[in-house]
């Protein structure tokens, strides 16, 4: 089987994608220690991911009002003072920030008005919460490749017969044509994250073609989670206004399956299938994820089915410490909140 590069080259590619485009090295300890605050350190029956979705968002909309330039150690004083005080109060747990701390606290850093963009659509997107309508629509999302680590596409090589084939249990979606639309607008990608990882978009225009930085948290369930990223880009969408298409990408699945269940589940028929294709230095090497919705008499369902190269260091000693259990996490086998599916498929669009 051909292989993506030498193994010292993909140790080097995945190293590097410590962090995220908009947060640099030195930066890392503090934005954790921020994030567990407004989630991982508090107890499970106190957490709202919507919350984590909050503190990624004040996160990234500082990264935007700053120039789109990169979160430093220097950024530090700013949230201190923005925050750290309502830190010391024990209504939250100490060294914890309850939503009301973090709306607060970015409304005297980013400005008064941030607590009704944060829920307003016009003023919303990307993970970003803008100061006007005019600003969103405004916004070029290929400003983060600037500090991008984007490498050439990888998708998996080889006769499927030699590659490794996962699915996931489908996840109930009560509402399919609310779960198609948030699926079709990547904008909205970070309003779906889980406490396991978001998907930001980093292209203007829609779906197809469109590529995503994920922004990755290893080790969710403890106190010290660890970002990482990796890159994909949807290759290949298909939906209803495109049924051959449709219907060979779900072929394509039910081959890649055969022995090990269907793709489609018993009485449900094919909405749409999103092709998600790795970029270099992605945590499990070269890789397709396949989005799969489906419509039935009584609601949908939402799964994902992988497909891989076997896996060469450094990325096999990663799975094995912990990536499977998060990826597998993180295409609904645990927890709604650690599973994006679940949160695409939210009739609220907050599972926790």
């Amino acid at each position: 089987m051909p292989e993506h590069g030498t193994w010292v080259g993909r140790t080097v590619r995945f190293a590097r994608m410590a962090g995220t485009s908009t947060a640099a090295p030195d930066a890392a300890p503090w934005v954790t220690d921020f994030l567990n605050a407004a989630y991982y350190a508090r107890p499970a029956d106190e957490r709202s991911v919507d919350d984590l979705r909050l503190a990624f968002t004040i996160l990234t909309t500082r990264w935007w009002r700053r120039g789109a330039r990169r979160l430093h150690l220097t950024d530090l004083r700013r949230f201190h003072r923005a925050f750290g005080r309502r830190r010391m109060s024990p209504r939250g747990g100490f060294g914890r920030l309850t939503r009301e701390d973090l709306l607060a606290g970015a409304e005297r850093m980013l400005g008064p008005g941030f607590a009704v963009g944060y829920d307003d659509p016009a003023r919303t997107g990307w993970g970003i919460v803008f100061a006007t309508p005019d600003e969103r629509a405004s916004y070029i999302p290929e400003v983060r490749l600037r500090s991008a680590r984007l490498g050439p596409m990888t998708p998996p090589l080889g006769p499927p017969a030699d590659l490794v084939w996962q699915s996931y249990p489908p996840v109930p979606v009560p509402d399919v044509p609310l779960t198609l639309s948030r699926i079709a607008a990547p904008e909205r990608w970070p309003a779906s994250g889980s406490d396991h990882g978001r998907f930001t978009p980093l292209r203007t225009g829609g779906l197809p073609g469109q590529t995503f930085e994920i922004e990755v948290v290893a080790g969710a369930g403890t106190r010290h989670p660890l970002i990482t990223r990796g890159y994909v880009t949807a290759t290949r969408v298909s939906d209803g206004g495109t049924p051959e298409a449709l219907a060979d990408a779900v072929a394509r699945l039910e081959a890649g399956l055969a022995g090990a269940g269907g793709a489609v589940p018993p009485g449900q028929s094919p909405v749409a299938v999103v092709e998600l294709t790795t970029h270099a230095g992605h945590f499990i090497g070269p890789a397709v994820s396949n989005l799969l919705l489906t419509s039935g008499p009584d609601g949908g369902t939402l799964r994902d089915i992988g497909v891989w190269e076997p896996m060469a260091f450094p990325q096999r000693t990663a799975y094995r410490l912990g990536g499977r259990d998060a990826q597998h996490a993180f295409w609904g086998e645990a927890a709604p909140s650690g599973s994006m599916l679940h949160q695409f498929a939210a009739p609220d669009a907050t599972a926790d």
